[in-house]
């Protein structure tokens, strides 16, 4: 069966199995729907992974045709390979996005007051999540050796006095090397990387390993119970570092994560997405004028790495004036979990840890060359309405061609942006309600010197 025939397959079987699923199907009806709805679940991951495989192919494909001939067919032919069905990588992660959002409300067990309050079933809960231990110093010559352990660390305190804290997996391997840092969810609601961090620990053998492994799975808790970017004011996290003792909640949480964790490190590999209302590709910002940061960032296996000095404020920004190398790693799409992306990802992170000999692996080769900007930056909608952005993430545009549409409430054109210059897509705005200074567009520049300060206006 040909790909579209399949895709269309897919939207029509998930489309009749949502308008089948009722709160009151009995026991072997709900068995029946989800093991249908597993079937389907599967068969769109693999169209997922078909379209990632083709893209990737004709990518290396038009890379070795360039070398070979010396022209940039590259930049002229993937516009129209990008727009064929096959290559179509976000209209496959939107439809798999639906229908595990059917699939969460579909098989959501409900809880009854009984199971509330029933003592029992609390001792029970509290056998399976034994206790763990808060700290407000993260002093790694105290943990175990050969063991991974588990703690919280106290940042700051909220309104009844309680700490608000950061949960911290440390794995202290039996063997000597360096420490390595892993942050997630500086920004509450980009969560990408803790699945990765989960399933990194999960294989993770600390009898083997050659020195310490040091991991925050959601380094702003309060943001990230609030589902949200920013702190529980709003605050961005990673615009107030290193923070400051004595100053707004913010600034101080943001002084006692650098303080009681992050100053340990000897590397640091921060994980990021895009912010809500838009996508990314799983790319890399990293400054490339650095050797040790360069390497880092080659090693991950984005699809495109970005050369970037790190804003003001910034984790990696901070970690880097510390002397401790730091990356940042652009995960996918915020308030989800892009499996394929945090596998490619996770794939990067052993990398990096395999090329500092801490594990025994050997790295996995490249599936196929990043691009590599040596700047970019971001278009600005200029008027507000409705937006829709052409191109797909991690393709090339060129100077003068069509990017972006915005209409207003009644169907008219407003305003067409065009890209002021050839680049590829990094990331862009999906949410279609645009107002004036929206952002539109992340685009990557490849040509030119790597510069000793360059900011793209990442916010």
């Amino acid at each position: 069966m040909r790909y579209e025939d399949q895709h269309a397959d897919a939207q029509q079987n998930m489309t009749t199995l949502e308008k089948q699923w009722t709160p009151g199907m009995n026991s072997d009806e709900l068995e029946s729907w989800k093991t249908e709805f597993s079937t389907l679940l599967t068969q769109l991951e693999i169209l997922g992974d078909f379209t990632q495989t083709n893209v990737m192919a004709c990518r290396r494909i038009l890379e070795k045709a360039d070398k070979i001939s010396g022209q940039n067919l590259a930049q002229s032919i993937w516009p129209e390979i990008s727009s064929m069905a096959f290559a179509n990588i976000t209209s496959d992660d939107m439809l798999l996005h639906k229908a595990r959002a059917i699939w969460r409300r579909g098989t959501a067990v409900p809880v009854s007051q009984d199971t509330l309050v029933d003592g029992e079933t609390k001792s029970f809960a509290k056998e399976i999540a034994p206790t763990i231990p808060t700290v407000t110093e993260l002093d790694l010559s105290s943990f175990p050796v050969g063991k991974i352990t588990r703690v919280w660390v106290a940042l700051a305190e909220d309104g009844m006095g309680l700490p608000i804290r950061v949960p911290v997996m440390v794995a202290k391997g039996a063997l000597e090397g360096p420490v390595v840092g892993i942050t997630a969810a500086l920004h509450g609601n980009e969560l990408n990387g803790i699945p990765l961090i989960h399933r990194l620990y999960k294989d993770l053998d600390p009898q083997t390993l050659h020195g310490t492994l040091v991991s925050v799975p959601v380094a702003n808790s309060p943001g990230y119970l609030l589902s949200q970017r920013g702190y529980s004011d709003g605050t961005d996290l990673n615009r107030m570092m290193p923070g400051k003792p004595n100053a707004s909640g913010p600034q101080v949480y943001a002084y006692n994560l650098m303080q009681r964790i992050v100053r340990h490190f000897e590397y640091l590999i921060d994980l990021h997405t895009a912010s809500r209302g838009r996508v990314n590709s799983l790319y890399v910002r990293a400054n490339l004028r650095d050797p040790r940061t360069a390497r880092m960032a080659r090693l991950q296996n984005p699809q495109i790495i970005v050369h970037n000095t790190s804003p003001g404020g910034s984790l990696r920004g901070a970690a880097m004036e510390l002397g401790i190398p730091a990356i940042t790693v652009e995960i996918g799409d915020p308030s989800t979990f892009n499996e394929r992306y945090v596998k490619n990802a996770l794939i990067g992170v052993t990398n990096i840890l395999a090329q500092m000999s801490m594990l025994p692996d050997e790295e996995t080769p490249n599936e196929y060359e990043p691009i590599v900007c040596s700047r970019s930056y971001w278009i600005f909608a200029k008027s507000g309405g409705i937006l829709t952005v052409h191109p797909e993430l991690a393709t090339w545009v060129r100077a003068g061609d069509l990017i972006a549409t915005v209409r207003n409430v009644f169907g008219d054109i407003e305003e067409e942006y065009y890209a002021p210059q050839d680049g590829v897509i990094v990331g862009k705005h999906i949410d279609p309600v645009c107002q004036t200074g929206n952002r539109i567009l992340h685009l990557g520049v490849v040509d030119g010197e790597l510069q000793a300060v360059v900011d793209d206006g990442h916010m």
